[in-house]
């Protein structure tokens, strides 16, 4: 009998909603290992974000990072609450994190399900269907800077963004694989007319790859402009590339036209597998209805989704966001921000139920 393959998954369900939606996450992820048969899951929670931080004055533990290198992948919840600085809750934890394990790359697909609400007029399920690789290291949220003559008439803050070659150009070599491998347009997203070192910097890069991947049809608009064409003609973006900031910018959007963000997946990237991945939904931790029991858990189970296909699972993967499609095209057991009234675990059971029918 062939041995089962066991997955160590550390949980960090953070603030707000982050409990609840986890909880759903894992409720899933446990019942494809026990429908498979293959392979199982061995969760450790830990009690790190906000709360913790209130309680410590550290968001997590100095040994934190230590504590999550064993492990084969992360899942997030959420990070933020108030009476916690923005700044310190999201660079202590969540970037840390992305930064200590080199999770250079993130994946975030923006994709209209069906069933899935969208605000354009006349789009349809097909119509929107990209994935943003975005820079994940450094850029513009590479945390480099000085604060002079703070709290004086001469203050002065610089923000520095840091593009290296190495940071650029495997970023891009990522997202060159991966439009080859599925037959795909490559978008590059700039602003080199403004921004005259980094942004160049980043357009000679992408022309430079470009050459090696022929095959690959490309594109390069400035994120001004691809904020308008993500609404106005969604359609042409297929994979696309991006800087830390502006990638973060555009798949908001993204989000906003393909669902909201009670759909919005992400995935934190250490493809050479030297680390552990952390995936993550991106709709934060919404602390005005925390513990209601109505955040929409979809984004987790999606993220849940780009796990599976992490650890060598890719047609559960597939079969779980099919499932997802389905109970949104049904409409009978959705959350108050998809026009429901079911309730974060009636929503997450009524997902299993429609990936494993009993």
């Amino acid at each position: 009998m062939a041995t089962k393959q066991t997955h160590r998954i550390a949980l960090i369900p953070g603030d707000g909603i982050g409990p609840e939606v986890v909880a759903e996450g894992v409720r899933l992820l446990d019942a494809v290992a026990e429908a498979d048969g293959g392979f199982d899951f061995d969760f450790t929670s830990f009690p790190w974000g906000c709360e913790h931080y209130l309680r410590t004055g550290q968001m997590m533990p100095e040994d934190g990072i230590e504590r999550l290198r064993g492990f084969d992948a992360i899942l997030l919840g959420a990070v933020g609450f108030p009476g916690v600085s923005d700044h310190v809750s999201l660079r202590d934890l969540l970037l840390r994190i992305r930064h200590d394990f080199d999770e250079y790359v993130n994946v975030r697909p923006v994709r209209l399900l069906k069933g899935a609400p969208c605000p354009l007029k006349g789009v349809e399920p097909g119509q929107i269907d990209m994935t943003f690789i975005r820079e994940n290291s450094e850029g513009e949220y590479a945390g480099s800077g000085s604060w002079l003559y703070a709290g004086t008439p001469r203050e002065v803050v610089i923000q520095d963004g840091v593009f290296s070659r190495h940071g650029t150009e495997r970023i891009m070599r990522y997202a060159f694989e991966l439009a080859r491998r599925e037959h795909r347009s490559l978008t590059s997203i700039s602003k080199g007319n403004a921004l005259n070192y980094s942004m160049v910097f980043w357009d000679q890069v992408f022309e430079e790859l470009s050459a090696e991947y022929p095959e690959v049809e490309t594109h390069s608009y400035l994120v001004d402009a691809a904020a308008m064409l993500m609404v106005r003609d969604p359609g042409r973006f297929q994979v696309v590339v991006a800087s830390n900031l502006f990638g973060d910018i555009l798949t908001d959007l993204g989000a906003a036209i393909s669902g909201g963000m009670g759909l919005a997946a992400g995935a934190n990237l250490n493809p050479e597998g030297r680390f552990p991945s952390m995936f993550e939904p991106i709709h934060g931790s919404a602390p005005d209805i925390a513990g209601r029991g109505i955040a929409n858990p979809l984004a987790t189970l999606w993220s849940a989704s780009q796990m599976l296909e992490h650890l060598g699972h890719a047609e559960w993967a597939r079969r779980v966001l099919d499932a997802i499609e389905r109970v949104l095209q049904d409409s009978d057991t959705l959350t108050p921000d998809l026009g429901g009234s079911a309730s974060t675990s009636e929503l997450g059971e009524r997902v299993v139920r429609e990936l494993l029918p009993v």
